[in-house]
């Protein structure tokens, strides 16, 4: 069984990596943070077959700290290693600024030296990544994040402060770069110009994030599902939902009720169609109507009743029965008349989805008997 070292454990990245870690059965997991004793880490360091060192500081109180928190550390750690003469893979979170001319970028630059030092001397792999501004669930908001800073505005309603939009950005998912660690611990790091890479980045504005944060924060009320196909956009919307408030996570739905039950609409996509919630009286018959293009799916999850159809200028009648003990989805072709009728002595729920958002200036509906 392989034994890791985390340090910088309980940050944003490295609680990511660490919660992924404890569910391998392979592995033997040692976390180190802040408010450890070093000598702790001496003494974990004699024991781990890799380590995984994230820590590091980024906003100290005083400038000569960019150095023994980055720079510094990481020396300590490597000197351990030599010291207990351990030839280990160690890996480094670095950062793109590493390249400027800056206390930080030359602290992270005297790291990334130290660490391939080690590699070379010792003729043990290491792997160094040089990480853009990364962005997911638990990152800590108005620290040194701004898509969690803006998450965490627009997700409590209050404002978020942009200077110049067109400010562009690269990103990287926090589950990507865990992906990319966990390759590199076992042998199948992505390595380019010496350094191990985290694939894919991604490159937006600053105005861009924000009008997709605050479509995200519509959505509950135009009842839209964001792009799932846009990769980026699939990842941001979930590390915006992991801002809600807690009194927050639910939100209601406008229900059409009359005397023959109710109707409801769920969801709407621009180009997957609309999810509604039907309920259905007993003995109440809902729909008689047909559409040219239109197309949707029936699966009642309770009660029971039955679907019929009737083909246009054509007078046999079909009959699906349908019920929440035995689900089974219906399709509606287009050119067929038909309706749903509630059979039972309960309410008939309904699961219905259309290919199309209704338009109510063209809702392809004719209405018809079965």
């Amino acid at each position: 069984m392989k034994h890791v070292l985390v340090t910088g454990s309980s940050g944003f990245l490295g609680s990511n990596l660490v919660e992924t870690l404890r569910r391998r059965k392979d592995l033997k997991l040692t976390t180190f943070d802040i408010e450890d004793d070093e000598s702790v880490l001496s003494s974990s360091l004699s024991e781990v077959d890799f380590v995984f060192h994230l820590a590091g500081v980024n906003r100290p109180k005083n400038e000569a700290d960019f150095h023994s928190g980055n720079a510094g550390l990481t020396e300590s750690i490597l000197e351990s290693l030599c010291k207990q003469n351990r030839k280990i893979p160690v890996l480094l979170s670095s950062s793109t600024q590493a390249i400027l001319d800056n206390p930080y970028g030359h602290s992270k630059r005297l790291a990334e030296d130290a660490v391939f030092a080690y590699g070379q001397e010792k003729n043990v792999p290491v792997f160094v990544y040089r990480l853009p501004n990364l962005f997911g669930k638990w990152c800590r908001p108005n620290y040194n994040s701004v898509v969690a800073t803006f998450c965490h505005n627009i997700a409590n309603e209050l404002p978020i402060q942009i200077n110049d939009p067109s400010v562009s950005m690269t990103l990287a998912y926090v589950d990507d770069v865990v992906t990319a660690f966990l390759a590199a611990l076992d042998g199948k790091a992505a390595i380019q110009d010496d350094f191990a890479v985290v694939k894919p980045y991604y490159s937006i504005s600053l105005g861009e994030i924000a009008e997709l944060l605050n479509s995200f924060k519509s959505s509950r009320n135009d009842l839209s599902i964001p792009n799932m196909s846009d990769f980026f956009v699939k990842k941001l919307y979930s590390t915006y939902l992991s801002y809600l408030p807690t009194n927050s996570f639910s939100y209601p739905l406008k229900m059409n009720v009359d005397e023959r039950g109710s109707f409801t609409e769920f969801i709407r996509t621009i180009d997957r169609g609309q999810a509604s919630v039907n309920i259905s009286k007993p003995g109440i018959t809902k729909g008689n109507h047909w559409h040219h293009t239109k197309n949707e799916k029936f699966l009642v999850v309770s009660g029971q009743g039955v679907v019929r159809f009737r083909k246009i200028g054509n007078e046999e009648i079909l009959e699906y029965t349908v019920s929440g003990n035995h689900l089974e989805v219906v399709d509606i072709p287009s050119g067929y008349t038909h309706n749903i009728s509630n059979t039972g002595d309960t309410d008939m729920v309904t699961l219905m989805w259309v290919n199309e958002a209704f338009d109510p200036d063209n809702p392809d509906t004719m209405f018809e008997p079965v």
